[in-house]
């Protein structure tokens, strides 16, 4: 390598430190970057879709601006849930006051997401309601406010990361569009599907927030040292987004409930029809994947 190329990075590089993630310039410089993720993951989405998916072509228009969205979340949640991980809990970043503590890497992963908020976002408003009715604006409004706080005045950026993990959830739920969108709700990969989302959903935008309330009450001492604007986004922004995920988490178990029903109603019409045998309903138990394992398998093991 010669030194003209040594001095060119060597240059490229402080300009990178002294003016890109600057203190005072990470913020907007990290916004920027989640916008541009967003529009690199958005039209690579269209990109792998149309050359490797023949249902891709026959989507409405509507239907490839949502198809790809979706990819443009989904790799912005394992952005974001990978670094909340990593900083609540592997990490030293928030170790000692945890409201004051922040760090250049903890406040830049919040302008990326900031940067995705705010492009999903509008996105919705422009296409509304076609991807997303009052309350995706709503979840997003609050999200938005929250990490722009957090990420402008470093305070409450634990909270607010350990907020963001419930993202975790998010590429399961688009690859659930994705299955039905595609037609393919009727397949093994759909009914999976299902299932860990269920037990994701509980886990990631249930129990976690369950953990942060505790923690919140823990470390209220701490909370009451915020700014007043602050103090009522810890304690407001949670409680809205838990209450939101209690009442999808409730269409979630409704709907499982539903299907399992008509699944219900359908078998036992199939098993007390005069031309049903015992062969008949092993069959049905171990090759029907598209229906509820769980509620197959108990009907045929104590209905027969």
């Amino acid at each position: 390598m010669s030194v003209t190329t040594m001095k060119s990075y060597n240059y490229q590089r402080e300009v990178l430190k002294d003016y890109l993630l600057a203190d005072e310039v990470i913020p907007y410089t990290s916004i920027l970057c989640g916008i541009f993720m967003c529009k690199m993951a958005y039209d690579l989405t269209h990109l792998v879709s149309s050359a490797n998916l023949k249902s891709y072509a026959s989507l409405t228009k509507i239907q490839r601006i949502e198809w790809n969205n979706r990819g443009m979340s989904s790799s912005h949640a394992i952005f974001i849930t990978t670094m909340s991980l990593y900083l609540v809990f592997f990490s030293d970043h928030f170790k000692g006051p945890t409201m004051l503590r922040s760090s250049n890497i903890s406040t830049f992963s919040l302008g990326v997401s900031a940067g995705y908020f705010l492009t999903d976002l509008a996105t919705i408003l422009w296409l509304y309601p076609s991807l997303g009715g009052l309350e995706y604006v709503l979840h997003h409004s609050l999200s938005l406010c929250a990490i722009s706080y957090a990420m402008l005045t470093g305070e409450g950026q634990m909270y607010t990361y350990m907020v963001l993990i419930s993202e975790s959830t998010t590429p399961g739920i688009n690859m659930r569009w994705f299955l039905e969108t595609a037609g393919l709700k009727r397949s093994g990969a759909y009914l999976i599907n299902g299932f860990v989302m269920v037990f994701a959903w509980l886990a990631a935008r249930i129990l976690l927030f369950l953990y942060l309330f505790h923690h919140i009450y823990q470390h209220y001492d701490e909370v009451q040292q915020m700014h007043a604007f602050g103090y009522l986004l810890v304690l407001g922004v949670p409680a809205v987004i838990f209450i939101m995920n209690i009442m999808w988490f409730i269409k979630i178990l409704k709907g499982l409930r539903k299907a399992n029903s008509k699944e219900a109603v359908n078998m036992n019409h199939a098993y007390t029809s005069p031309s049903f045998s015992s062969h008949t309903m092993f069959k049905n138990c171990f090759h029907k994947t598209h229906f509820s394992f769980f509620t197959e398998s108990c009907y045929c093991l104590f209905s027969y």
